[in-house]
């Protein structure tokens, strides 16, 4: 029992936990700005546009058919069976916008990360021996020197 506690107590300090606490908790409040987004500003003027549709009521009534409810609200309180299909087309539509999101933002990660790996390889690049060592004096000479300048050396090509 004593090892359980000291590999949890390791978990924890590595980071891993808290790590995945802060995502989860960024992620719920992203969840709730896109959930605002796609409620209040999104499918609003879609409903507008469809013939003032609020999709929030939009449902299917399985059981009481012999009574009409104003809204969803109320044929839920009245314990009616109902397909909320109103709020599936706006889970959706959160789902969308936040795929897209995540697909823009590593989108732009991987773009800045391939201009960092291409700048890397180009610093190296510039960083590969433009030199050679003179077998003879044992001084750095260009590699297409074929005498070196300070001993006078012949030096194979």
């Amino acid at each position: 029992m004593k090892k359980f506690f000291e590999d949890f107590r390791d978990f924890i300090v590595q980071g891993n936990a808290l790590n995945l606490a802060i995502g989860v908790v960024i992620g719920g409040a992203f969840g709730a700005i896109v959930n605002s987004l796609v409620q209040d500003i999104i499918m609003p003027p879609i409903g507008l546009l469809l013939g003032k549709v609020d999709f929030s009521n939009l449902y299917i009534q399985l059981t009481h058919r012999d009574m009409e409810f104003a809204s969803l609200a109320d044929a839920q309180a009245n314990g009616a069976v109902v397909i909320a299909y109103g709020k599936f087309i706006m889970a959706i539509v959160s789902f969308l916008i936040i795929a897209f999101v995540i697909f823009v933002l590593l989108r732009a990660i991987n773009k800045a990360r391939e201009k960092a790996e291409e700048k890397l390889k180009l610093e190296k690049k510039k960083e590969e021996a433009t030199t050679k060592v003179c077998p003879f004096c044992a001084t750095d000479i260009p590699l297409e020197a074929v005498r070196c300048p300070h001993c006078t050396s012949q030096l194979d090509s």
